[in-house]
């Protein structure tokens, strides 16, 4: 009997009741600023575009809500551009240049070694390049609007102002192991690093300076 009604359940198209679970809210706890001009009222893409961020920087794929054109007869639906997408290139322009790095490893300058033909002559590229190299002169940020919306401009506010370092404190029994390694070897971090019964977790000497000095500072 048992088992004609599993074979029952099993032909029936009808699905089992599965209790909905209710939607999580979303609590940002990643950004201050971001944190309190949220509303959990309003979905993430909603926050995302009353805030003016997005989640991604390639356009929308789907899932986004389409306007109707009013000038059109028709009626077509064309949905409405992100300012902040960018525009993949349709034809990639491959060329060399060569690139000089300045003493503290970032681009000096960008020098192009292509020249220009706009007549196509074919003896250009066998004529000695003579022109001066131009500067590179960087990556400029981006000119904030008039559209870009409070949150942004703090955002953009606090990336400008580091963060303070933060000092690292010993705790009570890394001064005391400490304490006991220079109790015993002094000043002598080599012999602290092979000492295996004070230092059964084999720091290493530099390691063990750099304890030492964070001690002698926060004393």
């Amino acid at each position: 009997m048992g088992r004609e009604l599993q074979k029952k359940k099993r032909r029936s198209k009808r699905q089992p009741v599965r209790p909905k679970k209710p939607g999580k809210v979303l609590n940002p706890r990643g950004n201050t600023l971001i944190a309190k001009a949220w509303d959990k009222k309003e979905t993430l893409t909603q926050n995302y575009q009353r805030l003016g961020l997005v989640s991604r920087l390639r356009g929308a794929t789907g899932g986004t809500e389409k306007k109707l054109s009013s000038s059109s007869s028709s009626g077509a639906a064309s949905s409405a551009r992100d300012a902040l997408t960018i525009t993949p290139a349709v034809q990639a322009v491959v060329s060399e240049a060569r690139v000089e790095f300045g003493p503290d490893g970032r681009i000096a300058r960008v020098i192009d070694g292509a020249r220009t033909n706009p007549l196509n002559d074919m003896l250009c590229a066998l004529e000695s390049d003579d022109t001066t190299d131009e500067e590179w002169g960087g990556i400029a940020e981006a000119q904030t609007g008039a559209a870009t919306t409070d949150t942004v401009r703090q955002l953009v506010e606090m990336s400008h102002n580091a963060a303070p370092k933060r000092v690292h404190v010993p705790s009570t029994g890394e001064r005391q192991w400490l304490q006991r390694l220079i109790d015993r070897h002094g000043d002598d971090t080599t012999a602290m690093a092979r000492d295996m019964r004070l230092n059964p977790m084999q720091q290493t000497a530099a390691d063990i300076a750099r304890r030492i000095g964070r001690l002698r500072n926060t004393s």
